[in-house]
């Protein structure tokens, strides 16, 4: 990684794993924030929000094993295995203690993670995240970003206009890093939403002992609801965020690294 006496100047590293190396970027020095993307997105997501946070904290954006730059083991995801692969960052950075940011795949991840680290994780932060229950898990589903490659490279048009709708006019820049994130994972695209509909998330929520607010982008119609189940299965707070959809991150930076900030500073 490279070395820099500018602190909050964006720096990139490899961390070993059981899978093999995996990927993440930084940005401050302090005690560790540690940021999970949605599927099937990679630490790009936080670009604009990792120097903000960093400004305070030490902020890390990890790729999730599968996806980005970090390794992509064979056989199906899990949110388990994706958690293994947190575990094995943290491990590898020497994290005695770090604060826990997951937006939407990432959230659910991040429940998983702050299940099995306890007393470790000093602040959970669960933006957008989908509650996992029996009606999230039988429940109606279609495709999110699956395309069939054409010969005719037509299915780059697509993956643009699957997620054109959670994008506003102005946003292309993101919805751009978007769809090269999902060309990294074409042939796989779909499995971070599947791993979601699979995962038994309520044995693990009694687990949880950090800190914890559920926010929510109010234009992300997917996710809302699931606030008031955090809510009352967790007893924590729970806070709309003044604009945004799916893509809140890159949307509102400045206010979700803030909100970020403001919970892992002590609420």
């Amino acid at each position: 990684m490279t070395d820099t006496t500018h602190t909050n100047v964006l720096k990139k590293g490899y961390a070993r794993s059981r899978f093999g190396q995996l990927h993440y970027a930084e940005c401050g020095t302090g005690e560790p924030v540690l940021l999970l993307h949605q599927t099937p997105r990679s630490w790009t997501e936080y670009l604009d929000v990792l120097p903000l946070v960093g400004a305070r904290f030490r902020a890390i954006a990890m790729d999730t094993v599968g996806y980005g730059a970090s390794a992509k083991p064979t056989g199906p995801h899990t949110i388990e295995r994706f958690a293994d692969g947190v575990t094995d960052l943290v491990e590898a950075l020497g994290f005695d203690r770090f604060h826990l940011v997951g937006h939407h795949t990432g959230g659910v991840i991040a429940v998983e993670v702050a299940a099995r680290f306890r007393d470790r994780v000093a602040s959970l932060t669960l933006s957008g995240t989908p509650f996992v229950d029996d009606e999230k898990r039988t429940g109606p589903h279609g495709k999110v970003d699956h395309v069939d490659p054409a010969p005719d490279g037509t299915h780059l048009r697509e993956l643009w206009d699957n997620r054109r709708r959670f994008y506003r006019p102005g946003e292309e820049a993101p919805l751009g890093r978007y769809v090269i994130d999902a060309l990294t994972v074409l042939d796989r695209v779909e499995e971070g939403h599947e791993a979601i509909r699979r995962y038994a998330m309520e044995p693990r929520l009694p687990r949880i002992t950090a800190r914890t607010l559920a926010v929510c982008a109010p234009n992300d119609t997917y996710s809302r609801p699931s606030l008031a189940k955090f809510a009352a299965t967790l007893g924590c707070p729970t806070r709309v965020l003044s604009d945004g959809h799916v893509a809140a991150p890159e949307q509102i930076p400045q206010e979700f690294a803030a909100t970020v900030v403001e919970w892992a500073s002590g609420g």
